[in-house]
């Protein structure tokens, strides 16, 4: 293949080497550039901040909490023959105000696990400098001996032992390889063992 051939997407200019853009002189690509390079920044420095990891971690556990404590506010359905004295409107407005307080409780408890193990985890991985399982077996063993503490160091051990298995069966779902890159991954292991030959 000549070395002149580009794939889609691939840019055949050098960094800083492009042509001008029409009505955009060198100062302003410039400004661009450096903007560009500042969102960057700023995207990796979102990514791997413990700070902003527990944020993400407990703004959408606190979401996913309140999800799950509408779906099954809906489902639970109390005595029909408690509510056949009251009004339509203030049955209504009972059963609004009981789903409101249950999804903000649960989902101020979901947020609470989510900051606590992003950040336990976070801090064990910075510690660690690596990035592997061990990250969530330690995090996860940790914030379960946190969350159950004030049911005494039996409980604590316990809980700290489910939330690491739980924790560690999330993790190793969610860093196994696809089927298809799998395969590819293998093809491509053959090619570059038999064009050695």
């Amino acid at each position: 293949m000549p070395s002149s051939a580009h794939f889609p997407g691939q840019v055949p200019y050098a960094l800083g080497k492009e042509p001008n853009h029409i009505g955009l002189s060198a100062e302003e690509l410039d400004a661009i550039r450096q903007q560009h390079r500042m969102e960057q920044l700023m995207s990796e420095a979102m990514q791997y901040s413990c700070p902003a990891k527990a944020v993400m971690a407990g703004v959408g556990g606190l979401a996913l909490g309140g999800v799950f404590s509408l779906m099954s506010a809906s489902m639970s359905y109390e005595d029909p023959m408690m509510r056949a004295n009251q009004a339509a409107g203030q049955r209504a407005r009972d059963i609004l105000r009981e789903t409101g307080k249950t999804m903000w409780s649960t989902g101020k408890s979901f947020g609470k696990v989510g900051v606590v193990f992003s950040s336990v985890e976070c801090v064990i991985e910075s510690y660690r400098a690596k990035n592997d399982l061990w990250n969530s077996v330690s995090g996860g063993f940790v914030t379960g001996g946190i969350l159950a503490r004030n049911a005494g160091p039996k409980a604590a051990f316990g809980g700290g032992l489910a939330f690491a298995a739980f924790s560690t069966a999330i993790d190793a779902f969610m860093r196994r390889e696809p089927p298809e890159q799998v395969s590819s991954l293998n093809v491509s292991r053959l090619l570059i063992f038999y064009s050695d030959d």
